[in-house]
């Protein structure tokens, strides 16, 4: 739960929070039993971001809303929270009321399936390289795919001072293929292409685990739904197979 720039009845706030019911809530201010920064407020009082609440002298700070959000990012956005000259960052873009970051990367000229939550634990769950979580991008690039190309891709190739892990690649058009990785190397797709002699002219991600880009157009989000997340979760406490 946040509180917005028009504030929360502290009844609403109280309930939400899981101390009381709304009712109980303005019976305990006639009691003087809740105050708002020292002092007992009126029943119909309207909390502000910085005001400190407690009950029988317990500060209470609800915790905010859960969110897990899948994003269709567009090229030309940042997968940054600090703003830095004129680009667009992906919190500015979105604009949502909850404070959320991104988990992992795509970068500026990237497109596709980005996910963005406010629960710091399953980052880590899903970040977790060793988990072999799978990812999967639509690449086209600069000229004709070779079979020597394809091989090398899915047999790993030499970045960043060690060889990427073997990845399923598929080809489906004549400069233009899938791939399904299980690490996150920095731009590891373009570097791979670029150690190969091939240029990627666009890369779309369009899964993670079980979730996909169905359904959400380019820059538009939605949040997970239950079934999604329940399957999330059970791909995570695998360790392996459909994730990351």
């Amino acid at each position: 739960m946040s509180i917005t720039d028009s504030g929360i009845r502290i009844n609403k706030y109280l309930s939400d929070a899981g101390v009381c019911s709304r009712r109980q809530a303005d019976r305990m201010i006639d009691e003087g039993r809740i105050m708002v920064n020292g002092t007992v407020p009126s029943p119909g009082y309207r909390l502000q971001k910085d005001d400190l609440v407690t009950v029988d002298g317990r500060e209470i700070r609800p915790e905010e809303k859960k969110v897990l959000l899948l994003f269709n990012k567009p090229v030309g956005i940042v997968c940054s929270t600090v703003k830095q000259r004129q680009e667009t960052t992906v919190i500015d873009y979105l604009n949502y009321p909850v404070r959320i970051y991104p988990v992992g990367r795509l970068d500026k000229d990237s497109e596709g399936l980005l996910l963005l939550t406010n629960q710091g634990e399953l980052v880590n769950r899903i970040m977790k390289a060793s988990e072999y979580h799978e990812k999967e991008y639509e690449v086209v690039v600069n000229k004709p795919l070779t079979e020597e190309f394809l091989t090398q891709m899915r047999s790993g190739v030499r970045i960043l001072g060690q060889v990427t892990r073997n990845c399923r690649v598929t080809k489906t058009g004549d400069c233009s293929f899938r791939i399904i990785l299980t690490q996150g190397l920095n731009r590891q797709i373009r570097r791979m292409c670029d150690a190969l002699g091939y240029k990627v002219r666009s890369l779309r991600r369009i899964r993670i685990m079980n979730l996909t880009l169905n359904g959400i157009d380019t820059g538009k989000f939605r949040e997970i739904t239950p079934d999604e997340f329940t399957e999330l979760k059970k791909n995570l406490s695998a360790g392996s197979g459909t994730g990351n």
